[in-house]
């Protein structure tokens, strides 16, 4: 009796609270000055949905970079970059300075040191693989060759043969006496099982966990993952780029096929990928390991002249290492995408699984092939999620019509992060070309600067075309008019995603 008398009370109050709630919120929204359109779509959730809205934002929609939420002060090893990179911007400053090799490109190069502390480096070997399986027996060839220590951090880790594998050798050097520390995300390794990071423990591999959010007995943030895939080992190789550490990277999972790009670097950018790791070490444990010599093997008297000036005696393939998330002053693999994009002369081609770009590269694409340049785009004809598939052909319309080349991966799923640039320089790494990968999410990629390697990534682009379907404008716009409508929802959404 009594419940039902102060029930309209109670609701009412309820009724008040969310408003005041969503009223506050949107102030704070719009008082921090981001992207309007993205402001708008999450007014609009706070006010339709009371309450779910509060907690829909929370997940995906801070924006850390500005709340400062990701702090790595004290972080010895940005500080090295830092030191590193201020000098090399010194030197820098006289463009005779600069390698013959990248004279064309400096100003990509200064952006790059600027707004990523990413050394321009000199490299004795890059290989560069083009599926899952290639790239992954490799890197188990260079853990197994391993002598001091082994660093390997990836976004997925599952608990399945592909895992198992990598489990084994890990724990295998690490019985030899091999330093082997292993780092994955919270919300990407989250099917790992207890017994599979015991038995790594128990061999003594230091297991790495990012999840730095939970509440309560939700699961970890979906946005602010910490996607990159990275390993050193020794301080000497390195790889980067799409693979994660799972069977169907491998054999291809549910696709008939699993195409992906991952690179192999010798030399010293492999120091930029372990400083990348140990700062994301330095985020978990808050601890230091170090300058030691076998982390950094090329940091003494006599190589540091080389590491500022961008030199190494013979050394041919130059490249820089960049990383970024929302522990970075700038979203700087974005800035480095419009900047490449924007400044292409002849030709881009472009390959990402995801394509739901914000307005400034999507601006940029469409300028760029306005202006006469070649722009060609590989997405996938069916993505892993269905949301994101939708979401990526609501932007096919506006592309072609700019002059863009769209293809469709047919046979099977390419989940290669790619650019190249001109037929001159390539870029290669984990950052899908989509909000959640620019804005949102930790990630890392390499610029190379070499017409060789960039050469390589056009032609296995051409041999990519035989698995694809032109999009024509003709063709493109008779598709289902329930199509369109799923696109423009998600499309609606896509600020979110």
């Amino acid at each position: 009796m009594w419940f039902s008398s102060i029930w309209p009370i109670f609701t009412s109050l309820l009724y008040l609270l969310n408003i005041a709630v969503a009223v506050y919120s949107s102030i704070m929204l719009i008082s921090s000055r981001r992207d309007p359109v993205k402001t708008l779509s999450w007014v609009m959730v706070m006010i339709m949905l009371p309450y779910i809205g509060i907690i829909l934002y929370f997940f995906f929609g801070r924006n850390f970079r500005k709340d400062k939420m990701f702090s790595r002060k004290g972080a010895r090893d940005l500080g090295l970059r830092k030191e590193l990179c201020k000098e090399m911007l010194e030197k820098f400053e006289d463009r005779d300075n600069i390698p013959q090799a990248v004279r064309r490109h400096h100003k990509l190069v200064v952006q790059n040191i600027r707004s990523a502390y990413s050394l321009l480096s000199a490299n004795d070997s890059v290989k560069i693989y083009f599926s899952g399986k290639e790239a992954l027996t490799a890197m188990l060839e260079a853990m197994r060759g391993a002598r001091t220590h082994i660093h390997l951090q990836s976004f997925i880790i599952e608990d399945d043969n592909v895992g198992n594998i990598f489990k084994d050798v890990l724990a295998a050097k690490a019985r030899e006496g091999v330093e082997v520390r292993m780092m994955y995300d919270g919300f990407g390794g989250r099917h790992l099982g207890k017994k599979f990071l015991k038995e790594l423990q128990d061999a003594g591999v230091e297991i790495l966990n990012f999840s730095p959010f939970r509440l309560f007995f939700l699961p970890p943030i979906v946005n602010y993952r910490n996607h990159r895939k990275i390993l050193v080992v020794d301080g000497h190789i390195g790889f980067l780029g799409g693979c994660n550490i799972a069977d169907r990277y491998f054999d291809g999972g549910e696709f008939p096929e699993w195409r992906d790009t991952h690179v192999r670097i010798e030399g010293m950018s492999v120091m930029s990928l372990q400083a990348t790791f140990l700062l994301d070490r330095y985020f978990i444990l808050n601890k230091n390991l170090g300058r030691r010599r076998k982390y950094y093997p090329y940091v003494d008297t006599k190589d540091k002249e080389m590491l500022t000036t961008g030199t190494a005696g013979g050394s041919r393939y130059y490249a820089q290492i960049l990383s970024s998330g929302p522990d970075s002053d700038w979203a700087a693999i974005m800035q480095c995408y419009f900047t490449a994009i924007t400044k292409a002369r002849d030709h881009i081609c472009i390959i990402t699984p995801y394509f739901i770009p914000s307005e400034t590269i999507l601006n940029a694409i469409k300028i760029t092939a306005l202006s006469d340049v070649k722009v060609s785009l590989m997405i996938p004809e069916r993505s892993d999620t269905w949301l994101t598939n939708w979401g990526t052909m609501s932007y096919i319309s506006e592309l072609i019509d700019a002059g863009v080349k769209v293809y469709l991966f047919k046979r099977g799923f390419n989940h290669s992060k790619v650019l190249s640039i001109d037929g001159e320089y390539c870029i290669i790494g984990s950052a899908n070309m989509d909000n959640r990968s620019l804005e949102h999410h930790f990630e890392v990629t390499s610029v190379i600067y070499d017409p060789e390697c960039a050469k390589t990534i056009e032609d296995q682009f051409r041999k990519d075309l035989s698995r694809c379907t032109l999009v024509t404008k003709a063709k493109w716009h008779r598709r289902p008019r329930r199509n369109k409508f799923y696109e423009s929802v998600a499309r609606l959404v896509s600020p979110l995603l």
